[in-house]
């Protein structure tokens, strides 16, 4: 009876440190998202670079090779002379030709920035760069938007940072006091082995281990959680909460796994430590 209340005491808190795990893998999965939604945001911007009407495929070819660059552009479209007058006509219902007698527009290039250079200084040097070409007549973009954006997304990471570390500090708390409940219903034990003369780590390591194995337990099913999560969000709800490249994946990974692993490692020898200065008379008064 008794071994079976100590599994099923070891499996309550197998099952707590988990959930907490959980939540910091969530956590991880918000940063991520949020990351990945910035990055969207700031690639989606537009800048229109109107050419002059006479130019020619030498300058087309140098400007495609300018906008070629994967640190400054993530895509680029070009936008012919004649592409720009159906447009025009789809959009206005109106041919210019039929009383100027030529078409009045020009090609265009329609370019989208990295997340590196949607900065409002990054898009004033590339704006210039782009003017300063002789067959380039205008170059079009929301300089008020991007600064807006640019002081938005700031102030967003900020607010996000705050939420997450004061969930982490949750989550610290809840798993030390799981591993300090699961301790303290041993401290009998571990005074009577403190008496029979055993050191510090001996009366700490099968503790420590136990605990540290149940950190990486806890923290596999967390993850099994998550990736049940994500894959049920991505496949049947069609939302795509961050891209699942290596780095992201192991970021995860890596910091529920060593979350369940070391904050149990430190909780143990906290609480043990604890448990070991302590004399008879004060176990009773607990």
């Amino acid at each position: 009876m008794r071994k079976f209340r100590f599994r099923n005491s070891s499996f309550i808190s197998a099952v707590s440190v988990a959930l907490v795990l959980c939540l910091i893998g969530l956590e991880c999965v918000l940063l991520l998202s949020a990351g990945a939604l910035v990055t969207r945001m700031r690639e989606s911007m537009t800048i229109t670079v109107v050419l002059t009407q006479d130019v020619d495929s030498a300058q087309c070819s140098e400007m495609e090779a300018f906008l070629a660059s994967p640190t400054r552009f993530s895509g680029y479209s070009y936008i012919s002379a004649e592409q720009a007058l159906e447009d025009h006509k789809q959009w206005l219902g109106e041919d210019p030709t039929e009383f100027l007698g030529y078409n009045p527009l020009t090609a265009s290039y329609e370019i989208h920035p990295t997340e590196a250079f949607s900065h409002p200084d990054s898009l004033a040097q590339l704006v210039e760069q782009l003017e300063a070409k002789p067959y380039v007549s205008d170059v079009v973009y929301t300089r008020d938007l991007a600064k807006k954006m640019s002081h938005n997304v700031s102030r967003g990471s900020l607010i996000l940072l705050i939420i997450a570390l004061v969930l982490l500090v949750v989550s610290l708390v809840l798993i030390v006091n799981t591993i300090r409940l699961q301790i303290y219903s041993k401290r009998f034990l571990i005074n009577t082995m403190t008496l029979v003369g055993a050191t510090p780590w001996v009366t700490r390591r099968p503790f420590v281990l136990r605990n540290m194995l149940m950190g990486f337990l806890a923290g596999t099913a967390a993850l099994a959680v998550l990736a049940g999560v994500i894959y049920y969000v991505r496949q049947e709800l069609g939302i795509i909460l961050f891209p699942l490249t290596m780095m992201n994946v192991g970021f995860i990974v890596v910091v529920v796994m060593c979350s369940g692993i070391l904050i149990t490692l430190f909780a143990s020898l906290i609480a043990t430590g604890r448990y070991i200065r302590m004399d008879n008379n004060s176990l009773y008064e607990i």
